[in-house]
């Protein structure tokens, strides 16, 4: 196909060279430029990572809003898509990203992506799989949000799009990497809220919150088809949002604390 539009791909790097290099294969026939923003990896990530692009940026750490808000900076395509180190397009998907850089656009500004989830040898279709995340726009207008974790990418007023295929997510080496992330993940989650000005003042909440995450993953989300990965997929996302509001409990109880103290 003939291209009407260039493409920026950026990513954010540290310690990925067991899965940097399936991410960069799946992009680097659609991408004009590649822009990679590491944060002190030992591991050989940049080795790899110098195969692809020359577009290398080493920097300190400031949170992965922050982060994607640099590497976004440094784009100059018409398009950018921000992909993560553990993510990688399928083949349906970057056919469909390469329809969307030969067509004429109109005012097309965001584009969804249908996860799949790669876990323990199994691919999730349902369950925590069941969403699209917006992962590429048009660069004009576009910027993350200045959060720790969970940073949403913003764009200019116009239409959004799901894509055909899927963004292949592989969330975790093993099962112990997949508790420490999510346990950094949720601390991390508790310290924005608090600084959002959210509070929990019952341990209620989180067991209650909890009960609902694994309810929608498990059953509304279908994850029950995914058969025994799945149903641990929907526990360990229901034990993070317990840990997430619980770290919020225990904020909030200390600033009770305080102020007593003070009055």
């Amino acid at each position: 196909m003939n291209k009407c539009y260039t493409l920026s791909v950026t990513l954010i790097t540290l310690n990925e060279a067991d899965r940097v290099e399936r991410c960069l294969k799946s992009v680097k026939d659609l991408a004009d430029e590649i822009i990679v923003f590491d944060s002190g990896s030992t591991d050989g990530t940049l080795d790899i990572i110098e195969r692809y692009t020359d577009k290398i940026w080493k920097t300190d750490w400031p949170g992965f809003g922050k982060q994607k808000q640099r590497a976004l900076e440094q784009a100059s395509c018409d398009w950018v898509l921000a992909i993560d180190a553990d993510e990688a397009l399928d083949e349906t998907m970057q056919q469909s990203v390469a329809r969307v850089l030969s067509e004429e656009r109109g005012d097309l500004v965001a584009l969804k992506m249908p996860w799949a989830v790669m876990l323990y040898g199994k691919r999730l279709d349902y369950g925590r799989s069941a969403r699209a995340p917006l992962r590429m726009v048009w660069r004009e207008g576009a910027s993350f949000t200045d959060v720790e974790v969970h940073e949403t990418l913003l764009h200019q007023p116009g239409t959004k799009k799901t894509l055909e295929g899927r963004l292949l997510h592989f969330t975790h080496r093993d099962y112990g990497h997949g508790v420490h992330k999510s346990v950094e993940y949720a601390w991390l989650g508790s310290q924005k809220y608090f600084r959002q000005g959210k509070r929990c003042h019952s341990l209620l909440s989180p067991i209650l919150r909890s009960m609902w995450t694994f309810f929608l993953i498990y059953i509304l989300r279908g994850g029950f088809l995914d058969g025994s990965v799945g149903l641990l997929t929907a526990i360990s996302y229901a034990q993070n949002n317990y840990n997430k509001y619980t770290g919020l409990w225990t904020l909030t109880r200390m600033e009770k604390l305080e102020r007593k103290k003070a009055g």
